[in-house]
């Protein structure tokens, strides 16, 4: 008998959801039955080019008129709450986009939510889905380097990040929140759980609110050490966004990861480099498709969780542990001092 497709709605057209909407158009396990969003046109330009079945203003009507498995919300970080609330009260399992909430309260609310209700949660914490992320960690999960001890994640770029989403611009925290999350995650990925943080954060742009450079250290429960720096107000040609460039050392060797996506494995001796860059699919353009394509690595991470009946990798749970590192690293440059991170 022929697996049952899997019935999802999306919460929110806008402009990263388009990203989610193409992918789960190539994920044949899924139908899209349904698009939410709060503006009529949004909703129903979404539906026309995605094929869901019907267009919705509001969460409440479209969970009470459909029969869903999963919802993805892809809105901003202040509705996650009360819409996981919704879909709880609905019995629907969620994918949530990050930030997951505004403050720790509301993330820990959110995660005890799904627990108390029996329901998967996964958080759209796609980079660690980057195809030259994937390389990186496949190369470190092999024993290529032997153990990991010194690691620096850095994303660097002058790219007009605010053009396309100018809420960014009146945020009062900024970097570390939207971009910096993402790199904390990696280092996770790669590094294991952090024993310390200490973190100095910069405001360069005039015209914005919050910091817009953010430079954390981190030692890690294993005795490791990471450096992770994030700027949008790096002017450098060739502008590199949106690529994360790394190096990873151990006991035996270096991995790299390059400008132009090139993966340089330094192992007892010998050297190898290749291209770490996706091949992506066509509705990806560059050069966002390192992006665009982690979207649907994570959503095919998704699927396949289910499937297999295990938890999504980048969980609630799991999502506590980065969003920590980033209440950590405020609190940290606020306070001019060495934290220790919330470890459950």
């Amino acid at each position: 008998m022929a697996q049952t497709k899997l019935r999802m709605a999306v919460i929110g057209c806008g402009f990263f959801a388009q990203n989610h909407l193409n992918a789960w158009g190539m994920i044949p396990e899924v139908e899209l039955v349904a698009v939410c969003d709060r503006d009529p046109e949004k909703a129903e330009a979404a539906r026309a080019r995605f094929h869901a079945g019907r267009a919705y203003t509001g969460a409440e009507a479209m969970f009470q008129a459909e029969r869903l498995d999963f919802v993805d919300i892809v809105t901003t970080m202040e509705t996650h709450r009360p819409l996981v609330a919704l879909a709880a009260q609905h019995g629907v399992h969620v994918i949530v986009q990050k930030p997951l909430a505004p403050s720790w309260e509301d993330c820990v609310a959110i995660v005890e939510t799904c627990r108390v209700a029996g329901l998967r949660l996964m958080v759209h914490e796609n980079f660690r889905f980057q195809t030259p992320i994937l390389a990186v960690r496949k190369a470190v999960a092999e024993g290529r380097i032997g153990t990991p001890h010194f690691a620096q994640l850095s994303f660097r770029s002058g790219y007009d990040v605010y053009a396309g989403q100018p809420y960014l611009a009146t945020e009062k925290r900024f970097i570390l929140i939207d971009l910096g999350i993402h790199i904390l995650d990696v280092c996770r990925a790669i590094m294991g759980e952090a024993r310390t943080l200490y973190s100095v954060t910069q405001r360069i742009n005039p015209a914005i609110v919050g910091e817009d450079v953010a430079t954390t250290v981190i030692r890690h429960e294993n005795g490791g050490t990471s450096i992770v720096d994030c700027s949008y107000s790096s002017q450098r040609l060739p502008e590199l966004f949106p690529q994360t460039i790394l190096r990873i050392e151990g006991e035996r060797g270096t991995i790299e990861l390059l400008e132009d996506y090139c993966l340089r494995i330094t192992s007892n001796g010998a050297v190898e480099e290749r291209s770490a860059e996706p091949d992506a699919p066509s509705w990806t353009a560059k050069p966002w498709h390192v992006v665009q394509e982690s979207v649907l690595n994570l959503q095919r991470q998704w699927v396949s969780a289910w499937l297999d009946g295990t938890e999504p990798e980048t969980s609630g749970a799991d999502n506590l542990l980065t969003y920590s590192l980033v209440m950590a690293a405020y609190e940290s440059a606020e306070r001019n001092a060495v934290v220790v991170p919330w470890r459950g």
